[in-house]
């Protein structure tokens, strides 16, 4: 199916290509706590919501979404906001902080069976991007030694300079398919989260294969996914080596 139907691959970072998505996570864990704590905010922040209200969306709209949640409303503030401001941006940027120092002390290794699938590719000459919601994605492609394999990068300050509305609109995706220049009917989607799986579905891409880091298989299938794997190597056999 992907060999046949399909020109172009989208790639989510977070997650699909990289690990990051589990320093993302314990970011997001460790600024929620900080929060919830102080405030007294209840229920405690779980794994759970990190899926649920967080997981694929901009920085932003997931603490706003959170937050929601538990019936709390902050002001928007500017993105400019310090972390210590109580502010939906100030609570953003000091999750972000919290990813930065959480890549400089450990680093980042990218999956090894999303590189043998990028490489299968790339040796193809299949062309390839990066969608990200992360402002971080350059940042961490250097980092996991990815950045030479995507020329296109549509991360989250694309987004904003752009005005592009974030995941679960499809918007990112339809943009770095104009940019690759090949139709949205033409390109694969891949993603491991429920708020971009579910972008890709309203974008009308030719395939969404969802890729379960812990989001769930059925939950992946149920957003739009037309295919669920648990690793990127299970797809290198629908491209043969040249």
């Amino acid at each position: 199916m992907l060999r046949t139907d399909i020109d172009a691959v989208l790639f989510d970072l977070d997650g699909v290509l990289t690990p990051t998505a589990e320093v993302h996570m314990r970011a997001w864990q460790r600024m929620f706590d900080e929060f919830f704590t102080a405030n007294a905010i209840t229920p405690p922040y779980t794994e759970a919501d990190y899926f649920a209200y967080v997981d694929g969306k901009p920085r932003y709209d997931g603490v706003r979404a959170c937050l929601a949640s538990r019936g709390v409303v902050l002001p928007e503030g500017e993105p400019t906001d310090p972390p210590d401001a109580r502010t939906v941006c100030g609570l953003g940027n000091k999750k972000n902080d919290m990813v930065n120092r959480l890549l400089d002390e450990e680093g980042i290794v990218a999956y090894p069976g999303s590189v043998e699938l990028v490489d299968r590719l790339a040796a193809l000459g299949v062309p390839m991007a990066v969608v990200s919601s992360s402002r971080n994605a350059p940042m961490v492609l250097a980092a996991a030694g990815l950045a030479d394999r995507f020329p296109v990068v549509v991360d989250g300050t694309v987004a904003a300079r752009e005005h592009l509305p974030g995941k679960p609109a499809h918007d990112t995706f339809t943009h770095a398919a104009r940019l690759l220049g090949v139709p949205n009917s033409r390109t694969a989607v891949v993603e491991d989260a429920i708020s971009g799986v579910a972008a890709a579905r309203a974008g009308e891409f030719g395939v969404v294969v969802g890729v379960d880091r812990g989001a769930g298989a059925q939950r992946l299938m149920d957003a739009g996914a037309d295919v669920v794997v648990s690793d990127l190597r299970e797809l290198v056999e629908e491209w043969p080596a040249p």
